[in-house]
């Protein structure tokens, strides 16, 4: 018996990762020096790979495959005892290795699907909610008890224009509805102020009207716990002003 049959089995169990113990360490000293059988054992690895992918993918090329099963089933030399290993238990965890990395990558794709749905969720609760806060605050400006109801009235005009504000002052909001406001150049734009009892007026927002002369303002930027003496409109560039360049054209006094 050549040396290269002595060590034919112990090849093909190193080939499928199952060799250890002394028997492993007495085969890698002799394929450090034994071309031969590291050229074997190359071959042997190659067609314990596609055995392994017959578990759970395509079938292997059927020489690979018999060449494996060969060297696995050759009986020891007779000086070296070796406990015999069914070949099903060799082949088994390479089965249950693939059917395992195909069911995490399912699962991961499912879980990656749900963040998505959840985040999605939460989004539109986040934004229903937001729009929930601004209906309260729109009720609540128009019916609170705080609230000055001003009415706008043409300095001159006909027909009259008119613009009525509801203003919270505890809560700076406002809202000013105004009807019949004749059409401005494209330059132009009616811009609202707001007068408090001293100090300059406060831009209270600018606004163009629709072609039936109707026109909202929601809610503009205004300091709250300001008392409002009165509200007036100007007429100002498209972009508004920082402080009335104009005469009003209508005034408002708080009820």
């Amino acid at each position: 018996m050549s040396a290269h049959e002595q060590f034919a089995e112990d090849l093909a169990l190193h080939a499928l990762g199952v060799l250890d113990g002394e028997e492993r360490t007495v085969l890698e000293q002799h394929l450090i020096g034994c071309t031969s059988c590291q050229r074997e054992l190359s071959r042997l690895q190659e067609a314990a790979g596609w055995l392994a992918l017959s578990a759970v993918g395509p079938l292997p090329p059927v020489r690979a495959r018999k060449r494996l099963l060969q060297s696995v089933a050759r009986e020891p030399q007779p000086t070296r005892v070796h406990a015999k290993r069914p070949l099903w238990s060799l082949v088994i965890p390479y089965g249950l290795a693939g059917a395992t990395a195909l069911l995490a990558i399912f699962f991961g794709s499912e879980t990656q699907g749900l963040r998505h749905k959840v985040a999605s969720l939460e989004q539109r609760y986040l934004e229903q909610q937001h729009q929930l806060i601004q209906a309260r605050d729109l009720v609540n400006t128009f019916t609170s008890q705080e609230a000055k109801h001003i009415t706008l009235v043409a300095v001159k005009a006909l027909p009259q224009p008119q613009g009525k504000a509801f203003y919270v002052r505890g809560t700076g909001h406002l809202i000013f509805l105004a009807s019949n406001m004749a059409s401005l150049p494209a330059s132009k734009a009616y811009e609202l102020w707001l007068i408090p009892e001293t100090g300059a007026p406060i831009p209270a927002g600018v606004f163009k009207p629709d072609a039936h002369g109707s026109a909202t303002i929601v809610n503009p930027p205004l300091p709250t716990g300001l008392e409002a003496k009165a509200f007036a409109i100007t007429i100002e560039p498209e972009a508004g002003s920082a402080a009335p360049t104009t005469q009003p054209i209508m005034v408002g006094a708080g009820e």
